[in-house]
């Protein structure tokens, strides 16, 4: 396992394993100070973002890692003011770190980032029925993720498959989703095979000792193409992001060619998005906190990089790890959470899709997770992970940038948020 120096983990300690063991304090100190609201850009590039309906209540799903969550914590939005009202959560799924919901807005999906799936070494993967007017969730059936430790998932853009990427074994897998949400078994699994990479990162900041799991493949992200012909994923643990054929009959995975580009050395390439135009792949690299633009050839699938800068400040000297990028609706400014630095940074987005550096804003909390726009992309959604909570942001549609609410809300380990309008059935 991988060493987190600077935070005083024990050597064969990973920093995931890590996480998990502090978040009980963590829960601890920051009961005590959140002041709770009651009042709730697909993971994919390839998916429209969710939009509320007309008339209809929005729900705002929020993953968590359990015991601290209690499962998947439920919301109804206030559209106004972004504050979400706190309704009964779905209990009795395990680490549900990672949501998405579908176009038509009436399942939804969620991994089970376990490793010990009814006897196996593998995850889970779960859909459910999002009930009409309460927003409730009811099971439709759980399906084993063909890998360890499943840690993020997205629709194909057709909504016929759905993708997952299992960290802990580094396994990438496909599977169909019928018309009444059914997951079938997976029809298609692909495990790299490939050196680890560095154990430091070569774009680091002096003084950084960000190491995270740089013992082998560890699959972190996987997204398609905005036309759905390709599919792209990231593996952290060996510093590539793979770029992979998709058949949109079969959900068939097959290598590119070329089969993926390599990040720099040690960089941890977590998380990807595609520009609404189509033309650019974002990354967020992990241990070096950086922002990589690529340039994106989709007759052929291929990637380009154009830029790589820091997502933090000139002057900042030792360890932050980088976790989420997000893009503003129209494509023109992105966001980056960093963890310890513990700050939202923004870029402005170029015609030529290369970025510059806005400014950065504290995130009220401790280790953001993951950062998402509600439905109108007028309110942006915190996960300070370690902090047990959201906190509200309202976004400047001119500008982008970011004011903090004042509003917290209260969540244990909270991992992921996603949104939903349910129509009735047929509707």
């Amino acid at each position: 396992m991988s060493k987190v120096r600077n935070l005083g983990v024990h050597a064969s300690q990973s920093r995931r394993g890590w996480l998990k063991s502090v978040s009980a304090l963590a829960a601890m100190s920051a009961m005590g100070s959140l002041t709770t609201a009651r009042s709730a850009q697909a993971a994919s590039g390839a998916i429209p973002v969710t939009k509320a309906r007309t008339g209809e209540p929005l729900f705002a799903y929020v993953g968590t890692y359990t015991p601290n969550g209690l499962g998947i914590h439920r919301f109804q939005v206030d559209p106004a003011t972004g504050k979400l009202d706190p309704l009964e959560p779905l209990r009795g799924i395990e680490n549900p770190s990672c949501l998405v919901v579908d176009r038509q807005q009436r399942f939804l999906f969620a991994v089970s980032e376990v490793k010990n799936y009814n006897g196996t070494t593998n995850g889970s993967v779960s859909s459910y029925a999002i009930e009409h007017g309460t927003g409730s969730l009811h099971l439709i059936n759980t399906v084993n993720s063909q890998g360890a430790g499943p840690v993020y998932l997205s629709l194909h853009p057709n909504g016929r498959f759905l993708l997952v990427a299992n960290y802990n074994s580094g396994s990438i897998a496909v599977f169909p989703v019928a018309s009444d949400g059914v997951l079938g078994e997976a029809c298609s699994v692909q495990q790299p095979q490939a050196p680890a990479g560095a154990q430091h990162a070569a774009e680091g900041v002096p003084g950084s000792f960000a190491v995270s799991d740089h013992d082998g493949s560890h699959a972190h992200n996987i997204v398609s193409s905005p036309d759905g012909r390709f599919v792209i994923s990231t593996d952290l643990g060996v510093d590539r992001t793979y770029i992979w054929k998709f058949d949109e009959t079969t959900g068939a995975l097959s290598p590119n060619d070329p089969p993926f580009v390599a990040s720099s050395a040690g960089a941890g390439p977590r998380h990807v998005v595609f520009h609404p135009s189509g033309r650019y792949l974002y990354e967020v690299t992990e241990e070096a906190s950086t922002l990589v633009c690529y340039a994106y050839d989709s007759a052929r699938g291929v990637l380009t990089q154009l830029q790589s800068v820091s997502t933090l400040p000139a002057a900042y000297q030792g360890t932050s790890f980088a976790s989420e990028l997000l893009l503003s609706h129209d494509g023109r400014f992105i966001y980056v959470a960093n963890r310890l630095h513990d700050t939202i940074v923004q870029f402005r987005v170029g015609t030529d899709g290369r970025l510059t550096r806005i400014g950065e804003i504290p995130t009220g909390g401790d280790y953001p997770r993951v950062i998402k726009f509600d439905p109108s992309g007028r309110f942006l959604y915190l996960l300070n992970q370690r902090s047990d909570h959201i906190a509200i942001f309202a976004v400047d549609a001119p500008s982008g940038k970011l004011r903090f609410t004042g509003t917290y809300v209260a969540v244990g380990s909270p991992s992921d948020i996603a949104f939903a309008s349910p129509a009735i059935t047929g509707k």
